[in-house]
């Protein structure tokens, strides 16, 4: 196969068209950054393992299909335990739920390598558990989910982070909580996604001139039935489109949303 004649000029909306040669040049300076961006990450993950930690009561009580058990059961005996603490809309349908939790719940589905790590895994949730059993049942998730309403932090609190927790025999520490786009480590799409020539498609990304207009943050995580992006109120988070018995809506049933 022969190398097309390089091609200087640039469409709307594409990047320079060049020879392989000048684009390993340019891919190879690109990859400096991207090295020393990985020994960065690995730094902060260091400093990260030195944090300081705060006991709380290991035997506060979170709700689960069992019923109330202690905090210090969702270790399964390991001494390592993250969570994902995901929001709720008391009283709303399983498509007025949270979209963003369900970017983070929906891509830590299958958690086997953590586990295998010696890590366990569950998901927190302000809900009534009788409202959030038979949402965990629509969407298919195998993860134990303990509704923490009314429970006090850390084990409780705000919602909408990843928390990380070490046990020592009956005691247990909290080690580590993530803020804002912190929680996209969990969610591998957005790393796909960067990866892309158009990246997220979002309007606060630096693209270079020409190129499609970037939308408002987060624009894709709604759908309607068809796949068109909405966050009216004939959508639903898009992986429920994919879950048996999910059927057009006319209401996220929700405050703010008519």
């Amino acid at each position: 196969m022969t190398t097309p004649p390089s091609d200087p000029t640039t469409a709307p909306g594409r990047p320079p068209v060049v020879d392989r040669a000048t684009w390993q040049a340019a891919r190879d300076e690109l990859l400096v950054r991207e090295k020393a961006h990985t020994r960065e990450g690995d730094a902060i993950a260091a400093a990260r393992r030195r944090l300081p930690v705060v006991e709380f009561d290991a035997t506060t009580e979170v709700v689960g299909p069992d019923g109330p058990v202690p905090f210090l059961d969702l270790f399964r005996g390991r001494d390592e335990l993250v969570v994902y603490k995901h929001m709720w809309h008391d009283g709303a349908p399983h498509q007025g739920q949270c979209e963003g939790c369900t970017v983070n719940a929906w891509h830590l589905r299958d958690t086997a390598y953590a586990q295998a790590r010696g890590v366990s895994f569950a998901v927190l949730t302000t809900g009534r558990w009788e409202e959030v059993a038979p949402y965990v049942e629509f969407m298919g998730y195998a993860q134990p989910w303990y509704s923490v309403r009314d429970v006090a932090e850390p084990v409780g609190g705000d919602m909408g982070f990843i928390t990380c927790f070490l046990r020592d025999g009956d005691r247990a520490f909290l080690t580590y909580s993530t803020t804002g786009r912190g929680n996209e480590a969990a969610a591998g799409t957005f790393g796909l996604l960067d990866m892309t020539p158009r990246g997220r498609g979002e309007a606060w990304e630096d693209n270079p001139e020409g190129w499609p207009e970037g939308r408002h943050s987060c624009w894709y995580w709604r759908s309607d039935v068809d796949g068109n992006p909405t966050w009216g109120p004939t959508s639903r988070p898009v992986p429920q489109w994919t879950r048996p018995g999910a059927t057009p809506v006319e209401t996220l049933g929700r405050h703010g949303h008519h």
